[in-house]
């Protein structure tokens, strides 16, 4: 999948989360990279042989307060190369995409990994 087709996904999967929840991503930046950095891995706590497929950067909306203005956007991060070196070029990878998507706005809202697999939604 060319890089355009994979932005193109990425935004279908934005544009699918109910206007309720997406009214508030009104600071988030949600970019395509080709792969983590080493950085990003560190960040993310990425066991060597693992890999990431997103990355939420910034404070979720639980730990914010009032002092929380005049700031950066945060930033959701999907990664093109892990991803489809999982699912190829097959429909699972666009179903992929959206669940990673799915999982990085879900921790934006404050939900962990674990609250994520408890919710049936990882």
């Amino acid at each position: 999948m060319d890089r355009a087709t994979f932005e193109a996904v990425v935004h279908e999967a934005i544009a699918s989360i109910p206007e309720v929840l997406r009214a508030q991503l009104m600071n988030v930046d949600v970019v395509v990279e080709a792969w983590p950095s080493d950085d990003d891995l560190r960040k993310a706590d990425v066991q060597e042989g693992y890999t990431l497929f997103g990355l939420y950067t910034g404070v979720p909306l639980t730990e914010r307060t009032s002092d929380y203005n005049m700031v950066l956007p945060d930033k959701i991060t999907i990664y093109q190369g892990p991803l489809q070196d999982a699912f190829g070029e097959t429909e699972q990878l666009r179903v992929e995409i959206r669940n990673t998507v799915i999982h990085e706005v879900a921790h934006f809202f404050g939900l962990s990994d674990a609250d994520l697999v408890r919710l049936g939604v990882n």
